[in-house]
């Protein structure tokens, strides 16, 4: 059965694949549409708020988190606790639309109360992803205040290896040549960039600091490639996209719980004072902006990601995520002068060859789809006008 769980064009999944039958999950509250009904306006407009959120969120929180540190910050605890506070922000997709819906008959997903829908299992899973974007958050943090934004980059590419094993695993993804690829080469590009770790600490790292970043940010990849899947199994039992949301804020809810309890156990909250005075070496201004703006794009980075496992898959996302990696790659050359030698070089175009060869091989999936569901319908045409 589960190889006839197509993907589509946009990589998601048939919408009716939960099987038939109601659930108020599934149908938002009601009896209308579903959100992950391609041939709506909505879903559209979705998916491109989506794309946007991901591609604004995504480069720009990596390019700020590293400007944090390039710039003066060292506390890992505010660089954790920046990635997850923006959570209260979702308030406003999830309560102005209904402040401003005048006609919510055709509208279910407006209809009922927010979290209304919430069970004792959907809030304790929430609470679990919470758990491991919290952990995710200060593993990267970590790794990021050794790394070069470009080493980073690269390294979290090799999420998308290990979100495709997952995906196998937990929500049964099929094994195709372009995977396997794909998985050869970004774990290539990674040992390349181990080996050639020598010549590409940024000043002041030392080997085994540079090390212990390296293996903090493979472990944040390795966690976010796990939370993924995870949520795609969730979210197949779920059609309201505002439940997605409200899942979003109890998860960064949880997440920033656990960052202020270990900036407060570790005086977190006094090195925001003192780098805002002192440390940050472009003004106490410049470093509130810093923290704001990164508060707001990480957001908009959670968002896109969960937002592109609703409406499509995982693996999707974390291909769309990996390839604006090579973006950020490009952007620490670009804004913070990292090394950009052979070796990085060579780890890059093997990232993206990785990336590339997955994409076409979907196209190939895509189309020979495509001819077989226009054949099955001439088929069934030609049935039709021989039994009229």
């Amino acid at each position: 059965m589960e190889e006839e769980r197509q993907l589509d064009p946009s990589g998601s999944r048939n919408v009716d694949e939960t099987g038939g039958g109601s659930n108020p999950i599934q149908d938002g509250g009601g009896g209308g549409r579903s959100d992950k009904d391609k041939s709506s306006k909505r879903y559209r407009v979705l998916l491109a708020i989506t794309y946007i959120s991901l591609f604004v969120g995504s480069i720009s929180s990596s390019m700020l988190s590293r400007f944090y540190f390039v710039h003066g910050g060292s506390s890992r605890w505010v660089s954790t606790w920046v990635q997850s506070a923006g959570f209260p922000l979702l308030l406003l997709p999830i309560y102005l639309p209904r402040l401003f819906k005048s006609n919510i008959t055709d509208d279910d997903a407006y209809r009922r109360p927010p979290f209304s829908l919430f069970t004792r299992k959907l809030l304790l899973i929430s609470v679990l992803m919470g758990l491991i974007i919290a952990i995710s958050n200060f593993l990267y943090s970590w790794g990021i205040s050794y790394l070069s934004l470009s080493t980073s980059s690269l390294l979290l590419s090799t999420q998308l290896a290990f979100n495709l094993i997952l995906s196998v695993l937990l929500v049964k993804q099929r094994i195709t040549f372009s995977n396997v690829n794909a998985v050869i080469l970004l774990t290539l590009s990674s040992i390349l960039l181990a080996l050639g770790s020598s010549n590409d600490r940024p000043k002041g790292v030392t080997k085994s600091h540079y090390y212990l970043g390296f293996l903090a940010i493979l472990s944040t990849s390795m966690l976010f490639a796990l939370y993924l899947p995870l949520m795609e199994m969730v979210y197949r039992r779920v059609r309201c996209y505002d439940m997605v949301i409200e899942m979003q804020l109890i998860m960064g809810a949880v997440a920033t719980a656990l960052a202020s309890l270990g900036m407060a156990l570790d005086g977190g909250y006094r090195d925001i004072w003192k780098e805002s005075k002192t440390s940050f070496d472009l003004g106490q201004v410049a470093y509130c902006l810093t923290v704001g703006f990164n508060v707001v794009t990480w957001q908009l980075s959670f968002m896109g990601s969960a937002g592109l496992v609703y409406l499509t898959t995982s693996l999707t996302s974390g291909i769309c995520m990996t390839a604006l990696l090579s973006m950020n790659v490009l952007g620490g050359v670009l804004a913070f002068g990292d090394e950009f030698g052979g070796g990085k070089v060579v780890s890059t175009l093997l990232c993206v060859w990785g990336f590339c060869s997955y994409v076409f091989g979907e196209y190939r999936k895509i189309v020979k789809e495509r001819e077989k569901r226009n054949q099955e319908m001439e088929l069934v045409g030609v049935a039709t006008t021989a039994a009229g």
